[in-house]
């Protein structure tokens, strides 16, 4: 609540620590600076950004890295516990790109990984997104490498709200997973682009 209540939030800063586009952003800066460092501190990794406001952004800054308009895009089904940003027709990813949803299992309510390999099979997705927004389950992210690296894909892990800190200890067995196996992860608290590029709201 400190954070949010700080006079910084009143501090237009656009761009990055150094190369904002508006003068007096100098303290600006240092807190980024620290947020960054912070962030690459507990998830482990190289390369952090801390700027997107919300998951729904922090994905679609990984999307247009990773994407061109078209691609194809294996996520989760959002009435099966998936995100808007999963290729719903009434946000910028359904529209922008061609989205395959999965689903889970109607017997075990878990993902039917199964219908992910056929799928990713069939569509040879660029990406895969291998998170939820709704899906109170473990998710297997070492089946889902296994799957991305059969259709020779990267693998995308689109996390949302309450995942986040349960991930944040270095020795957290979902955290450790998440480093072991996802090219990209991010959270409306953190995002982080793991194998090697990272970032976070």
């Amino acid at each position: 609540m400190e954070a949010q209540g700080s006079v910084l939030t009143n501090k237009y800063a656009e761009g990055y620590p150094g190369k904002r586009y508006y003068g007096g952003c100098e303290h600006v800066d240092v807190v980024e600076d620290i947020a960054r460092d912070r962030a690459k501190e507990i998830f482990g990794a190289e390369y952090v950004n801390v700027q997107p406001h919300s998951g729904a952004q922090a994905n679609m800054a990984v999307y247009f890295t990773i994407l061109e308009h078209g691609d194809t895009v294996l996520g989760m089904n959002l009435s099966h516990g998936g995100h808007l940003t999963h290729g719903s027709p009434v946000n910028f990813s359904g529209v922008q790109y061609n989205f395959v949803e999965y689903g889970v299992d109607k017997e075990t309510q878990h993902i039917d990984y199964q219908d992910v390999l056929e799928k990713a099979r069939e569509h040879k997705p660029k990406l895969i997104v291998a998170g939820a927004s709704a899906y109170p389950r473990q998710i297997d992210f070492k089946k889902f490498r296994e799957i991305a690296d059969e259709v020779g894909r990267c693998l995308l892990y689109g996390r949302h709200g309450s995942h986040c800190w349960s991930c944040c200890s270095r020795s957290s067995s979902k955290s450790s997973s998440l480093r072991r196996f996802c090219d990209n992860d991010n959270s409306q608290n953190i995002t982080r682009t793991s194998r090697r590029n990272d970032s976070m709201p």
